[in-house]
């Protein structure tokens, strides 16, 4: 029996995707970079931080990683009750 995968992703309707802009040019990485260091094409990393594509908690893992951060700490600013 084959275990399966559960595709958790973050509502993006409630991210704060300009915090990762920030950092992102802050720490002096293209969305080309970006990209490049998550296995994506630039337009797909592109989307993602301009909320025109959803965000897979495993994909929102390896970006918080970049910058050594945990998920929530870098998507939300304030804590979720």
């Amino acid at each position: 029996m084959l275990a399966r995968a559960v595709k958790l992703f973050y509502n993006i309707s409630v991210i704060d995707m300009k915090k990762l802009k920030e950092l992102r040019k802050s720490m002096g990485y293209t969305c080309a970079q970006m990209g490049e260091m998550l296995g994506m094409c630039t337009a797909f990393y592109w989307q993602i931080e301009n909320k025109k594509r959803g965000l897979y908690y495993n994909t929102a893992k390896k970006i918080a990683k970049i910058f050594n951060l945990k998920p929530d700490d870098l998507f939300y600013d304030e804590e979720i009750d």
